[in-house]
């Protein structure tokens, strides 16, 4: 079984959860997307992780893979005025993770997070363990507390 900080993190918490490796194409335009038709799974339950920053200080968005943000509810999500995306480098450097595999969990320094609130409404979720091709599953609560989120609209 592969191991990343995510799924060490998802296993002290005790948080139920099932693996789900696929082949990760590099060369997809929406990684998520691929995630989703490479696993048989509805997009809007491939849930994509996103980092920004919002007044400069770095957040973490995860919402359906088929959505696209809305920096304004961003911005409104973490209490902020201004949101934008994080460089790819940056976002690495943060959170431990290369692009393609950012998890929400066992992130190098954790961000505040915000999930989708239309996401928290279904029954699972598939996220990224923190290694490209590796996701797990698990209930939008157990989500929620792992990544110690609140929910909120974030998608335009």
């Amino acid at each position: 079984m592969a191991s990343t900080p995510g799924l060490k993190h998802l296993a002290a918490l005790k948080i139920v959860f099932a693996l789900h490796p696929y082949d990760y194409d590099p060369s997809a335009d929406a990684i998520g997307l691929a995630a989703a038709k490479a696993l048989g799974i509805l997009p809007a339950s491939m849930l994509k992780t996103l980092m920004v920053e919002v007044d400069g200080k770095p957040g973490c968005c995860v919402l359906p893979s088929d959505r696209q943000l809305s920096m304004k509810k961003v911005a409104a999500a973490f209490g902020g005025k201004q949101a934008e995306m994080m460089l790819p480098a940056k976002a690495e450097r943060l959170t431990g993770y290369r692009v393609g595999g950012i998890s929400p969990f066992g992130q190098k320094r954790a961000s505040p997070t915000v999930i989708e609130v239309q996401a928290c409404g279904l029954d699972r979720v598939w996220i990224n363990a923190g290694q490209r091709g590796l996701l797990v599953s698990m209930t939008p609560a157990d989500a929620l507390r792992a990544s110690d989120a609140k929910a909120a609209e974030l998608i335009a």
